[in-house]
């Protein structure tokens, strides 16, 4: 009998386990990754969550008025390797910024945080080069060279 409940145990957990395997998707099934967009706008919300952070913005409408757009990036723990936090994005709430995304194929305002260019000039990109070329800081120039 207890090879039984076992083994009912064990389908039950995989059963429950099922939505977070589906959950997660390919970025190509949702998002246009050959036409990157920019769009300027106010950044209003930030949530700081695992699997993605997910920045909220209110930019201008291409028909006129105001859109929200809602754009997720990558894991937070990626943000906390390249030394970036929580708080810089959280400063820049209620300011303009610059984001270049990936936006949704159903063209709902919704799409993948490329790189975000912040008030104060700082540019913060999560492209590869295959992806978005132009959001990568220039080189430092060359000094000292005769």
């Amino acid at each position: 009998m207890s090879y039984l409940k076992l083994s009912i145990c064990t389908v039950l957990a995989l059963l429950a386990a099922s939505p977070a395997l589906w959950a997660h998707h390919s970025p190509s099934a949702i998002f246009d990754l050959k036409h990157p967009a920019e769009l300027k706008g106010t950044i209003t919300k930030v949530d700081w969550v695992n699997p993605h952070i997910v920045v909220y913005m209110d930019a201008k409408s291409e028909v006129g008025g105001t859109a929200s757009w809602k754009f997720e990036s990558n894991p937070p723990m990626y943000f906390r390797k390249v030394g970036v936090t929580r708080a810089d994005f959280v400063a820049a709430i209620g300011q303009e910024v610059t984001v270049k995304c990936l936006k949704a194929i159903n063209g709902a305002s919704y799409g993948y945080l490329v790189a975000i260019t912040f008030p104060n000039g700082n540019l913060i990109s999560f492209s590869s080069d295959d992806i978005d070329r132009g959001a990568q800081p220039a080189p430092p120039a060359p000094t000292g060279a005769k």
